[in-house]
């Protein structure tokens, strides 16, 4: 008998060879989450935790890392767009409404509703609500 574990690893093999995108299996994931052109190039670690209606594209890595002995992860909040290329590491929560432009390196904490771009990323402006 193959353990859970087992099949959503498997699984997790398939979507590297067929979309070369590495996600890990021990990630939380809420509903309507997209990756345009079938994740190319996303990885995501064990740990990260993405809300609903997020948007990742391609060569994006959401990524955790040792923090005195501590491992820790993005959280990702609801309603996010995250560009082509950004990197967010370590123990950084993204809020709701927010936008990361293209190519950005997220260090730290984005408040709800802004967006913000760069090496490091910083706030460009305030998300008008609709």
């Amino acid at each position: 008998m193959v353990s859970s574990g087992g099949v959503s690893q498997l699984l997790k093999n398939l979507n590297r060879m067929i979309f070369a995108c590495d996600i890990s299996w021990r990630v939380k994931i809420g509903d309507n989450f997209q990756l345009p052109h079938q994740g190319l190039g996303v990885v995501i670690g064990p740990g990260v935790e993405i809300g609903d209606n997020v948007l990742i594209y391609q060569n994006v890595t959401l990524g955790g890392k040792n923090n005195y002995g501590e491992y820790v992860t993005p959280k990702i909040g609801n309603n996010v767009m995250i560009g082509a290329g950004t990197k967010i590491l370590g123990n950084v929560h993204v809020g709701d409404n927010v936008i990361i432009g293209a190519n950005s390196v997220v260090l730290s904490d984005v408040q709800d509703g802004y967006v913000v771009a760069g090496i490091p990323a910083k706030v460009i402006k305030k998300v008008e609500p609709i």
